[in-house]
C-alpha cells in the first residue's frame, strides 16, 4: 500500500506542478490574499473527486465518447481567450492596479472563476481521469485505493502550498509595477493555453 500511494502521490503532483490557468489564478490570489482557503480547497476536493472518478472507471466512458472532450475544450479556449483579455486590460490600464492589488473581486465570482478553470480545462480529464485512472489499473483492491489516495494527498498539498506559500512574495508585489508584469504574464499564460486547446480540435 505505501509504494502505491507513493506512486500515485509522484504522479498526481507530477502533472499538477505546470503552469496553467488554474495554477495563475490561485497564484494571483494567494498573492492578494483572498479567499485563498476556500479556492485551494475547491481545486483541491475537484482534483480528488476527478482522481476518484477515474479510478472508478469514468475514463473508459470519456474514451468512448470523444464529443465530450471536443465540447470542453471548445469552451475552455474560448473562456481562457476572455480571461487573458481581462488579464491584459489590469496590465494595459493604470487605473486597475491603484491599489496594487487589481482590485477585490468577490467570493462567488472567485468560486465562479476557479470552477471555470478546473472544469473547462480538457487536459484536467485527461491528467486525473484518463492518466491517473488508467494507470490504476495496475493496483487491485487496497492499494489502488492507497494509489488515488496518494495522488489526492499530492493535489491538497500543492494548491495549499501555492496559495499560503504565494505570501511570500508580497513584498515584491507591494510595487504596481510587479502586478502589472505578473498580470502580462498570466495574459499571454491564457492566451497561449487557449491557442493549443484550439490547434488540438484540428
Amino acid at each position: 500500500m505505501t509504494s502505491a500511494a507513493i506512486a500515485g502521490f509522484l504522479l498526481g503532483g507530477t502533472l499538477i506542478i505546470a503552469i496553467g490557468a488554474q495554477n495563475a489564478f490561485i497564484l494571483r490570489q494567494g498573492l492578494k490574499r483572498e479567499h485563498v482557503f476556500v479556492l485551494c480547497f475547491i481545486c483541491a476536493l475537484a482534483d480528488a473527486l476527478l482522481i476518484a472518478a477515474g479510478v472508478a472507471g469514468l475514463g473508459t466512458l470519456i474514451k468512448r465518447e470523444p464529443f465530450l472532450l471536443t465540447f470542453i475544450t471548445a469552451g475552455g479556449a474560448l473562456f481562457l481567450f476572455g480571461y487573458g483579455a481581462l488579464a491584459f486590460r489590469r496590465a494595459v490600464f493604470p487605473s486597475a492596479l491603484q491599489t496594487g492589488d487589481g482590485g477585490p473581486i468577490a467570493l462567488r465570482a472567485a468560486i465562479a472563476t476557479v470552477l471555470a478553470f478546473t472544469f473547462l480545462n480538457p487536459h484536467v480529464y485527461l491528467d486525473t481521469v484518463l492518466l491517473l485512472g488508467g494507470l490504476s489499473a495496475r493496483y487491485e483492491g487496497a492499494d489502488r485505493v492507497a494509489y488515488a489516495a496518494g495522488a489526492c494527498i499530492a493535489s491538497f498539498t500543492w494548491f495549499f502550498s501555492l496559495g499560503y506559500g504565494a505570501r511570500l512574495l508580497s513584498p515584491v508585489f507591494a510595487r504596481p509595477s510587479s502586478w502589472r508584469v505578473l498580470d502580462s504574464i498570466i495574459g499571454v499564460i491564457m492566451w497561449a493555453l487557449a491557442v493549443r486547446l484550439l490547434w488540438e480540435l484540428l
